[in-house]
This record gives structure tokens, C-alpha cells and sequence, in this order.
């Protein structure tokens, strides 16, 4: 199935109704990111990335205590 300029048209005019013209850039810019972040994924590049940022993360993290929890520990 092909869209013609009369279908693509018509989902333009619709995307312009829902979102509003002053936010369609933003619209944009988000299906942009999504669909780099797609490509990204099926390429297998955001794996690698994003396993090393967790695990380091994970190493660096020190659990919050309040005061209030370590004065109940002394009790």
C-alpha cells in the first residue's frame, strides 16, 4: 500500500488538529529521537553502551540512610 499526497495530506492536517501547530516542532524532535534510538537498537550499538553505564552506576551507588533510620538502629 502507497500513500499518495491526498492521504498524506489528510494525516498532516490531523497531526496539526491534535498536537497544534506550536508544538509540532517538539513532535518532531521526539519521532526524531525515537526513531534514532530504534535504528540504534536494532544495530545493537545502545546495548554496549547502556550495560557499562548501569553496571557502573550500580558499583557507585551508596544507600541513603536518614537520620531518624540510624538513630532507630542504635535504639
Amino acid at each position: 500500500m502507497r500513500l499518495g499526497w491526498p492521504e498524506i495530506l489528510l494525516i498532516l492536517a490531523i497531526v496539526i488538529i491534535v498536537f497544534g501547530v506550536g508544538k509540532l516542532p517538539q513532535v518532531g524532535a521526539q519521532l526524531g529521537r525515537g526513531i534514532r534510538e530504534f535504528r540504534k537498537s536494532m544495530k545493537g550499538e545502545g546495548e554496549e553502551t547502556d550495560t557499562s553505564k548501569s553496571s557502573k552506576a550500580e558499583e557507585t551507588q551508596v544507600p541513603k540512610t536518614t537520620e531518624s533510620a540510624a538513630t532507630q538502629d542504635r535504639k
